[in-house]
């Protein structure tokens, strides 16, 4: 796994060539030392995402919201309109940034 930390998130990406692999690694690995970070999933790597394999990060996902932390993958998927509101998708990185700059303001207003 690769690891870029910055001020307010950390950014994972994945090493090997498994998706699914990859979000299970996640699953075990994010509770035990990313639970208290925002964290941006980079799949830019991975260009034909199926909408199964996106879904596969949704329990992480809703573990690290439910701890008032952001989560959002990044990947240029092709039927964003599918996705469910519950997993943050977006194409780039600088959006992933956005969104946790305005997830956080959102949060220190108490929304």
């Amino acid at each position: 796994m690769i690891i870029t930390q910055n001020d307010t998130y950390t950014i994972l990406a994945d090493e090997e060539d498994g998706i699914k692999e990859f979000a299970s690694f996640l699953e075990f690995i994010v509770p035990k030392a990313y639970a208290d970070v925002n964290l941006v999933i980079d799949l830019l790597k991975y260009e034909n995402v199926s909408l199964e394999e996106l879904l596969t990060f949704l329990k992480i996902s809703n573990a690290q919201r439910a701890g008032q932390k952001s989560f959002v993958l990044v990947n240029k998927v092709s039927q964003i309109d599918r996705v469910p509101e519950e997993l943050m998708v977006v194409p780039t990185l600088e959006e992933a940034k956005d969104v946790i700059d305005l997830e956080e303001i959102q949060r220190d207003l108490g929304f």
